[in-house]
């Protein structure tokens, strides 16, 4: 996280048509990333990473243009200024709560979001491919949460913006810690680029921080307009609530020092989605008084005999929505698939039929 200048108080209420436009767009590229990860089920972790970089593309974007067409910078709507969160005629106002979770999307320059990115991309990964997407999400979340309250709490006085994904990075680090610390990943540390066990890359970088932190409050180094405490806190915050977030997680805690990759946690991940298909005892058509018949019936009954497999389950359930109906509306019956798992959904609303 980095501090920026901040040259007037610019709120919601000075902007124009055309400032609202912009915020759609940063809105957009900052979204859009997520919603392709999750229709295509690729890493969270990498939409991230675009996401990140998409949002600084608009800001660069804004930076260039002629400043007459707006009236605002992102940076002031959206960053964390701690003495908004702490004066007592502005704290406690609920539109500027989004500025906690904003800020982390924000960045200062090119180098600012490339260092994060760059721990999001390699720590990130193979962390989510350990937890989980969604539980990589907690974590993240996790980070920049506790790194901004740990700039206002070290801050409260200041009217500096503070903004970038640093404490979700170190958030990152210090969870990947927590839960499996001699697992290897390729990193950069001390020059070289290799597989370094990641309690020696925590260890480095949050050694760092703490360093540079005493060097700045003993006067030994110069000003900074890097938020070190935003750091230490987003690495403590993630490392602190990591181990009860991963419980469950497609990795076992403390599992073997290998790479988070390969055979085993393919198995992991497929062991945890196949726990999450329903029961096939009971079928919504009989519970509303139409229980299937003819070819319906034959392919429910093989469903049961043979559905307890992924791949098996879904090819039957396809087959299945061809032959049926909705038993509310009589609608068109839709195999979805949801987090890997095929289900029934009435093509007309889920509140008629989801099953199983």
């Amino acid at each position: 996280m980095t501090s920026v200048g901040f040259d007037s108080d610019v709120t919601w209420s000075y902007l124009e048509s055309t400032d609202y436009v912009w915020i759609a767009i940063l809105l957009a590229v900052a979204v859009g990333p997520f919603i392709a990860a999750v229709r295509n089920e690729t890493s969270i972790a990498l939409a991230m990473v675009l996401s990140l970089l998409l949002v600084m593309f608009v800001q660069f974007a804004l930076s260039t243009f002629d400043s007459e067409l707006f009236s605002f910078e992102a940076i002031h709507l959206f960053s964390v200024i701690p003495v908004i969160f702490t004066d007592s005629s502005t704290a406690g106002d609920p539109s500027q709560f989004h500025r906690i979770f904003t800020a982390a999307w924000l960045h200062a320059d090119w180098i600012h979001v490339l260092g994060n990115v760059l721990v999001i991309a390699l720590a990130g990964v193979p962390l989510e491919q350990r937890l989980g997407a969604r539980r990589w999400i907690a974590v993240y979340a996790l980070g920049f949460i506790g790194g901004n309250l740990a700039w206002i709490a070290s801050h409260p006085d200041s009217g500096v913006p503070a903004i970038g994904a640093s404490g979700a990075a170190f958030g990152i680090l210090g969870a990947y810690m927590a839960c499996w610390p001699e697992d290897k990943i390729e990193f950069p540390l001390v020059f070289l680029i290799r597989a370094w066990p990641v309690w020696l890359i925590a260890f480095v970088r949050l050694g760092l921080e703490v360093f540079q932190m005493y060097s700045v409050q003993s006067g030994t180094a110069g000003e900074t307009n890097i938020a070190h405490m935003a750091h230490v806190g987003g690495f403590f915050l993630a490392y602190a609530l990591a181990r009860p977030i991963a419980r469950g997680a497609p990795s076992p805690l403390d599992e073997s020092g290998q790479p988070a990759t390969g055979a085993s946690r393919a198995e992991a991940i497929r062991s945890q989605t196949t726990s999450r298909m329903g029961g096939l005892e009971n079928d919504p058509w009989t519970g509303a008084g139409k229980p299937l018949q003819g070819q319906a019936a034959r392919i429910l009954s093989r469903l049961r005999e043979e559905g307890d497999e992924l791949e098996t389950r879904r090819a039957w359930l396809e087959e299945l929505a061809e032959h049926t109906i909705c038993p509310v509306c009589e609608g068109e019956v839709l195999p979805i698939m949801d987090r890997g798992v095929c289900e029934l959904r009435c093509g007309i609303s889920v509140r008629h039929m989801r099953w199983p």
